[in-house]
């Protein structure tokens, strides 16, 4: 397989925060067309890891390319591929449903039009004219999601996206995730359980103490441990 059609060429990633090494030799392989879910106890380093590979920041060991460009040497191009939903959707409150997305779409040099668009699609239409803040925790998830939709991205990072979502939500994740990878996309994406993740699934990979364990398998007893254990 060609360089370009690998989303994540991650080797020997370290990372640490004052004294504290959070990532400690991350080896991490994704193709277009996988998505990989990705577990482990609260601060195992998921969330690091994903914003090291979004470009939000650097590692201080190893190197990570995203679909053949550095993160750090090709930092403009990573971005122009990549679409990252935070654990916190990060919309802005006092902006209406609307407005965040025509906002976004500027941002993505999209046409305010597709923002509708994306408004339909999570079935925000009705509530497009209303302040986000008056939103509840499970519309914001749709709406960061219709966001993620403009930038239509190569490489999806998605940081525990089922949160707050009721059933439905969780299907219209998932088919979205669906739609990106029958394009060509990836997707790499940190979740709690298994449960709402495992239909997209081709594979997990578990975070212990900043490794990998296990890499490229799916040991059910380990995540089971890890899951409980973070309760």
């Amino acid at each position: 397989m060609s360089a370009t059609n690998v989303a994540i060429d991650a080797e020997d990633v370290a990372r640490r925060f004052d004294t504290t090494w959070v990532l400690r030799g991350i080896n991490l392989r994704l193709d277009a067309g996988e998505v990989v879910g990705l577990l482990g106890a609260n601060g195992t380093g998921k969330s690091t890891l994903l914003r090291i590979v979004a470009t939000l920041l650097r590692p201080h060991a190893g190197r990570v390319t995203v679909f053949g460009h550095d993160i750090v040497g090709a930092a403009d191009e990573v971005r122009s591929v990549v679409g990252y939903m935070a654990h916190a959707p990060g919309l802005y409150g006092d902006l209406t449903a609307r407005e965040n997305l025509r906002f976004a779409a500027s941002m993505l040099d999209r046409d305010a039009r597709e923002a509708d668009d994306a408004l339909a699609r999570v079935g925000l239409t009705v509530a497009a004219n209303e302040t986000v803040r008056t939103f509840s925790s499970g519309m914001q998830r749709r709406l960061a999601i219709a966001r993620l939709l403009l930038g239509r991205p190569r490489l999806l990072l998605l940081d525990e996206p089922y949160s707050n979502l009721d059933t439905d939500g969780i299907a219209l994740m998932n088919s979205v995730i669906e739609e990106r990878v029958a394009e060509g996309a990836a997707a790499l994406v940190v979740v709690h359980e298994l449960g709402p993740a495992a239909p997209v699934l081709d594979r997990t990979e578990t975070l212990v103490d900043g490794r990998i364990v296990d890499p490229g398998t799916s040991d059910e007893n380990t995540v089971i441990s890890l899951v409980a254990n973070d309760r």
